[in-house]
């Protein structure tokens, strides 16, 4: 049994493009560095339990189930954010125009994008340690904010629309410990365009950005 390879997804913009909301020196380390090491480990990981597999070894096959959470998480979380990312002042980034059937779902479960972006704000602010927040959709006009623990991705129905990296590495080196700066200069560049698509579109359609080769 052969294990599907990953690869590290290219960006669709500069390291420098999401400034000054985010730096060019985070952008080249998350992405190179972090993203790049989940990719490594997820095809190690999903090596060794092909070979478990082959080996009818059960016991080796659990053994490995973390580190595939874990890195495969990582993978799909940082593949999809890379994606809901656009530069600031660009179309992409304008709700109303970019967005008008996911902004009129939003305005009507939290009163305005204003009232959404407090309310998304407070539930990322509100993580402890390391992890994501996210909006997610669960059909048409149903949508929720969720949080999700270290690497963990969006599981089950629900469809990640976007979402924000809360780990340090995603802020330190430019925002220190101010992550109320960090979540609020975050929608300058959140890319509407791409979560009005994930919106209007389904799950299989937001994770097709996941590609593996043999």
């Amino acid at each position: 049994m052969s294990a599907n390879v990953y690869s590290l997804p290219a960006l669709p913009y500069a390291y420098n493009a999401l400034e000054p909301s985010i730096s060019a020196q985070i952008m080249e380390l998350h992405h190179s560095k972090h993203h790049q090491a989940y990719v490594d480990n997820l095809n190690r990981a999903l090596a060794t339990h092909a070979a478990a597999v082959s080996k009818n070894d059960i016991a080796g096959q659990i053994a490995v189930q973390s580190a595939v959470k874990f890195h495969g998480g990582g993978h799909i979380n940082h593949t999809l954010f890379w994606e809901n990312l656009a530069p600031a002042g660009s179309p992409e980034t304008m709700p109303d125009s970019a967005a008008p059937t996911l902004v009129a779902a939003v305005t009507k479960a939290w009163g305005s994008i204003d009232g959404f972006k407090a309310a998304f704000a407070q539930a990322l602010l509100a993580i402890q340690g390391s992890g994501w927040g996210w909006l997610v959709s669960e059909g048409p006009d149903r949508l929720r904010i969720v949080t999700t623990k270290d690497q963990d991705p969006v599981v089950g129905a629900e469809v990640p629309l976007f979402g924000v990296d809360m780990w340090e590495h995603a802020y330190y080196l430019q925002y220190l410990n101010g992550k109320a700066a960090y979540v609020e200069n975050i929608w300058k560049v959140i890319n509407w365009q791409t979560a009005e698509q994930r919106y209007r579109g389904g799950r299989d359609d937001t994770f097709k950005v996941l590609k593996a080769s043999m």
